[in-house]
């Protein structure tokens, strides 16, 4: 009878599981004990992506080029012995592509602030691969610990205008997995909002107040001209 074909092994030989575009890597699929020849093949996600016949026991090697998001994903190998039905499947490993971060965007709900108010800095890069980590600065000074966001939201930070130089300028960063890149926000600085005057409503309502008696005296004009030009007559 002949050998079975034992599971074979799966093993990355060159590269990482976490690649970015246009990297190579290389697999190694292996089946101990076995007796040659035997036919490894290589899938992702159950579709061939290719295959080697091995007369010795050394392992059938496969180099992928990972040219676009297609090229990600879960891969496995199965050994077979030639001319033969069934096999057997490795275990999997599955790529991850990594995107360089974008620009991050520093904003607020308001711009204007005033001495004594609690506002919010917020921070978000639209494109790259998770988890992406934040950092706020107040010109060169950081003022807050790292936030690592493992879902595309923006990262969020309370201050409290306590005196000028609170008004910023504020910027923040962003990272990623993706090898020696860093981005930098935009410079945000918050406005001194004017503050109204408690003497404005008191003038503002003593206009509407002689407004009316003039517009009261130009209609009660008449009532007291029409009798005196008929006393005349």
């Amino acid at each position: 009878f002949p050998e079975m074909v034992s599971n074979p092994k799966l093993e990355l030989v060159q590269g990482t599981l976490n690649v970015v575009m246009k990297q190579n890597v290389t697999l190694s699929c292996l089946s101990e004990p076995g007796s040659p020849p035997v036919r490894y093949t290589l899938f992702k996600h159950n579709q061939q992506v290719s295959a080697i016949n091995r007369s010795d026991l050394s392992p059938a090697l496969f180099t992928l080029t990972i040219s676009s998001a297609r090229d990600v994903g879960e891969y496995k190998c199965k050994a077979e012995y030639n001319n033969s039905s069934g096999g057997k499947y490795s275990n999997s490993f599955n790529f991850t592509l990594l995107e360089p971060i974008s620009k991050p965007v520093l904003s607020s709900p308001t711009s204007q602030a005033k001495k004594g108010q609690n506002v919010t800095l917020s921070c978000f890069s639209e494109n790259g691969s998770l988890p992406i980590t934040y950092l706020f600065f107040k010109g060169t000074q950081n003022i807050s610990p790292q936030q690592t966001m493992q879902k595309r939201k923006a990262a969020v930070i309370f201050l409290f205008i306590n005196s000028l130089s609170d008004f910023g300028p504020y910027k923040c960063k962003a990272n990623n997995s993706f090898p020696n890149i860093t981005k930098y926000s935009n410079s945000f600085n918050f406005t001194l909002a004017e503050e109204r005057s408690h003497s404005q409503p008191l003038i503002i309502s003593l206009g509407l107040i002689l407004l009316l008696l003039i517009i009261g005296l130009a209609l009660a004009i008449p009532f007291f001209l029409i009798p005196l030009y008929k006393a005349s007559e």
